[in-house]
């Protein structure tokens, strides 16, 4: 590799089908000049998001003789980002990833649940895991459904103040991570903003971002995968959290005026191009 490249190990299933986790995780990377290296923790056919029944195969041995085969061949990553975990025994194998690339940015999207609702695979078992597991991380992007279950809280959907914000914020900055995003967060306005938190600053940011009345999978994992592509590339927490919010309110918009099926996931090859463009972003704001 030439020393300007960045290579990511994502940690993250693969569904062959429905756009999400790494069929979303690698050409949106991809798109921003970063190199992916995927480590499947699961192979599905689809999504478990009302696809019928799913064909699933765990890959869970395949994960440690791939780290060790890394280090023999010293491939150096510049991010470890983690995603779906199934397992105890998943999470121990991310967790030593982190600790073999102790230089490299340790991104977790701590996938548990949304709108709410825990995924079925979410056990306390793995709750306790993943709040583990964050404490390892640079940078955490939970959803507010998954930020109540890290902090061990009530969900609620009751629209958040700007001092609620900050330190539901400051709760999550306090397990371990520099960096804290919350997205699709509704605020007492009536406006839906992605929120951020830099401890090394002490500085709050949010981006408001239009409303609209669908919900697709897998945009967790784009927004997850531009702020990684952002901070690798170089920009602050505010303008990679502004590229994250502006890319999907183009990819959900588009996809919403087709008028596809949700369950298969925003129409991302329309919309990829954007993010090989530069773009002036200053829609980003102090919290």
């Amino acid at each position: 590799m030439s020393q300007n490249e960045c290579l990511v190990a994502a940690i993250h299933d693969l569904s062959g089908f429905g756009r999400c986790s790494l069929s979303v995780i690698l050409p949106t990377l991809s798109a921003m000049g970063i190199q992916v290296c995927a480590i499947p923790t699961a192979v599905l056919s689809t999504h478990t998001g009302g696809l019928g029944e799913v064909v699933h195969r765990d890959l869970t041995d395949y994960i440690a003789p791939t780290l060790q085969h890394y280090q023999e061949i010293n491939l150096h990553f510049d991010c470890v980002y983690s995603g779906f975990l199934l397992s105890q025994a998943q999470f121990e194998h991310c967790d030593q990833f982190f600790k073999s690339y102790p230089e490299a940015l340790a991104v977790v999207d701590p996938v548990m649940g949304d709108h709410g609702k825990t995924y079925r695979t979410c056990t306390p078992e793995i709750r306790a895991e993943m709040r583990e597991l964050v404490k390892r991380a640079d940078v955490i992007t939970p959803n507010l459904t998954e930020a109540r279950i890290l902090l061990q809280e009530e969900y609620s959907d009751v629209p958040l103040t700007v001092s609620e914000a900050k330190k539901l914020l400051l709760r999550l900055s306090h397990l371990g991570p520099k960096y804290v995003l919350i997205t699709g967060v509704e605020m007492v306005n009536g406006v839906l903003s992605n929120l951020g938190y830099d401890s090394t600053r002490n500085a709050f940011w949010h981006v408001e971002c239009d409303y609209v009345p669908v919900s697709y999978p897998g945009t967790g994992d784009i927004f997850a995968s531009i702020i990684v592509g952002s901070l690798l590339s170089g920009d602050s927490l505010p303008i990679a959290m502004e590229r994250a919010t502006r890319f999907l309110e183009l990819a959900i918009k588009t996809t919403f005026s087709y008028g596809t099926d949700p369950r298969y996931g925003v129409m991302l090859e329309k919309s990829l191009p954007w993010l090989t463009q530069k773009h002036s972003l200053q829609g980003y704001h102090i919290l």
